[in-house]
């Protein structure tokens, strides 16, 4: 059995990433559409060896289509997303939109696909931000064995998470440092990104948190356990694709660093890399292109009670966006088949 699928926001990265993961990972596809704004309509995109021309999205037609995968933002959502819905096209979204609504899941398939069963209130399935995405696969197999009891994070994230605006910034900053006459002022970003750090992703909150921050805290309460404490810091950095983390856990119950290697060396959607000598450990080069998630430098924190520390690597375009909207189409298409 097939699906008819659709992918919104197709000639975006996170789009054509969707398209080319449902391909990879043999998705059973019926038939596929890939949908853009007016202004892309016919722009050729890649479905494995097919090539397909996009449609509108505004005068799209939404009956008979099974599931529909957004990247469009979130003011298009809010369009687009309950004329997919009340069509009876269940739609997976990778905007911020629905993600803290209660009626609709929001889905990391390693860690709470049980949950997926709640989209039928509004066939509506939200995908996690793509910082939050990649830490809480490392988070929930520890949490099921100690039990988390605060996480301080410190992120480093890519261009690509600004899209594709963010790494042609980066791009035609990093050339112009060696073109003193070819200066490019920050348009995308608060400030230059190239050879520079940037303590800023979102806006700012009342109590000097950005979005992006309150995104983690929040979201992580959702997928795992809303008693767990988070705390972040948010930072762009001058990598074209790949989000880092440095991630400070506080547990209940003590967790040596051998047994917490173990658990993640087992744990779904983990490539565990820490070897104590030089280069012993993943970067964002390594992860380009790859499904895992990625966990080095682990190792105890002896500064408070049952603390460790780790290292986070993943491919935001990937598991941050559009793999995790592929594994939730995937969880929910057995769903389908089970109730059939």
């Amino acid at each position: 059995m097939g699906y008819r699928v659709v992918v919104a926001g197709a000639t975006g990265n996170v789009g054509r990433e969707m398209l080319n993961i449902l391909s990879e990972r043999g998705f059973p596809v019926d038939e596929i559409a890939a949908l853009a704004s007016r202004r892309s309509l016919g722009t050729e995109v890649s479905f494995g060896e097919t090539t397909l021309k996009t449609r509108d999205i505004e005068g799209f037609d939404w009956s008979g289509w099974d599931i529909a995968l957004f990247a469009i933002g979130s003011e298009a959502t809010k369009v687009h997303a309950p004329k997919a819905a009340k069509a009876g096209c269940v739609v997976i979204d990778n905007s911020s939109l629905y993600r803290m609504d209660p009626d609709v899941p929001l889905i990391v398939p390693e860690v709470n696909a049980a949950a997926i069963d709640g989209y039928a209130r509004k066939n509506i399935i939200a995908n996690p931000n793509c910082s939050t995405a990649q830490m809480v696969v490392a988070l929930k197999p520890l949490h099921d064995r100690a039990r988390i009891r605060r996480v301080v994070v410190s992120t480093y994230q890519s261009a690509s998470g600004a899209g594709k605006a963010g790494m042609d910034e980066l791009w035609e900053q990093t050339k112009s440092v060696y073109n003193p006459t070819a200066e490019v002022p920050p348009e995308t970003f608060q400030k230059q990104i190239a050879f520079n750090v940037i303590p800023q992703i979102d806006a700012f909150m009342e109590d000097g948190s950005t979005k992006e921050e309150w995104k983690m805290v929040a979201e992580t309460k959702k997928i795992v356990d809303p008693s767990i404490k988070v705390t972040a810091t948010c930072v762009r950095v001058p990598v074209f694709v790949g989000h880092s983390e440095a991630v400070n856990i506080e547990f209940e119950e003590f967790l040596d660093e051998d047994e917490a290697r173990d658990i993640l060396r087992e744990a779904p959607g983990i490539v565990v890399v820490d070897k104590r000598e030089p280069g012993g450990y993943a970067t964002p080069v390594e992860c380009v292109g790859d499904f895992a998630t990625f966990i080095s430098r682990i190792r105890q924190d002896p500064t408070v009670e049952n603390g460790l520390n780790l290292w986070c690597v993943s491919d935001n375009l990937r598991k941050g966006a559009a793999l995790n909207a592929v594994q939730i189409a995937e969880v929910l298409g057995n769903r389908m088949l089970q109730r059939a």
